[in-house]
């Protein structure tokens, strides 16, 4: 860990060495009291201060996105790939859920963001992480904070940094778009060492851009596609969005759960082969699901 921490510009400038930071605050996820309650009751033993600790966490020379990914990198690449055939298919998966805050007007970036659960508007930030899964074990690889792409809908400051700082990156990427950010986490986990057949998301990131770039970093995806009249594949030499697709087709017959599956050709200027599938619905046996 302390060379990784190396690795990241996670070292330290005097005094009190990072690993044993970085100990402290993982383990007090299971004691279950903050610092400042600890110095409170008494049961603070460390032999260092709130200042050092709180100077290791803001420090915006640490790489934490990539401190992350190599982390995972190092437990997938030297311990798990060893439990598993190498025909097992390995893969990434990326979702985003939200991070609510009762009150964003002092944190840096707080935004108004969309919740897709309940349809509604709320305080905070949309948290987009990937995962590495061999289909037994999961293993968290980074993550990011993204706020509103919209200055109107930001509540909280918006501080200025050199963009060719880490600091700087780190914010340019919390207003990114959520298929823009993917890609860089995806970048991130690549460049650790960590590799994947398959790439896992649901229809809030299954764009035709998204899907070409991914396969041209030699990875396949499984995703869940929108019935947007505005998104189109070439089917039969036609540029037709999914629910013509559908309509034009002929579907399986019954309480069948498979309904159709086609060819299909994603992308504009490179097109690549792709199958859609579609699937019944199991919370509206009238409605129906596409996946590509």
């Amino acid at each position: 860990v302390s060379k990784l921490l190396a690795r990241c510009n996670g070292m330290k400038e005097k005094g009190v060495s990072p690993v044993s930071l970085l100990r402290y605050k993982l383990s007090n996820v299971f004691v279950g009291r903050s610092m400042y309650m600890q110095q409170r009751t008494g049961s603070f033993k460390e032999g260092f201060s709130k200042n050092t600790f709180y100077r290791f966490l803001n420090s915006v020379k640490t790489n934490w996105l990539r401190f992350t990914s190599l982390l995972a990198a190092d437990i997938v690449n030297n311990d798990l790939k060893a439990l598993t055939d190498d025909n097992r298919k390995n893969v990434f998966i990326i979702d985003d859920s939200l991070f609510s805050r009762t009150s964003c007007k002092k944190t840096e970036l707080g935004s108004k963001v969309f919740d897709h659960t309940d349809m509604h508007f709320k305080k905070g930030f949309r948290m987009l992480t990937l995962s590495w899964s061999d289909g037994n074990t999961l293993i968290p690889v980074n993550s990011c904070l993204l706020a509103s792409a919209k200055e109107t809908n930001i509540i909280g400051p918006v501080k200025n940094f050199d963009n060719r700082t880490i600091a700087g990156k780190r914010r340019k990427l919390a207003q990114t778009k959520a298929p823009e950010a993917m890609m860089t986490l995806l970048d991130t986990a690549l460049s650790a060492g960590l590799k994947a057949d398959y790439v896992l998301f649901d229809s809030w990131f299954s764009n035709p851009a998204q899907i070409t770039a991914i396969h041209s970093k030699d990875m396949d995806v499984i995703a869940m596609i929108k019935k947007s009249s505005r998104i189109k594949y070439s089917y039969c030499g036609e540029q037709l969005n999914i629910k013509e697709v559908y309509s034009r087709n002929k579907k399986r017959r019954g309480r069948s759960k498979y309904l159709l599956s086609v060819d299909v050709m994603v992308g504009k200027e490179n097109p690549i082969p792709a199958k859609i599938v579609c699937v019944r619905n199991k919370a509206n046996r009238k409605d129906w699901l596409a996946f590509i």
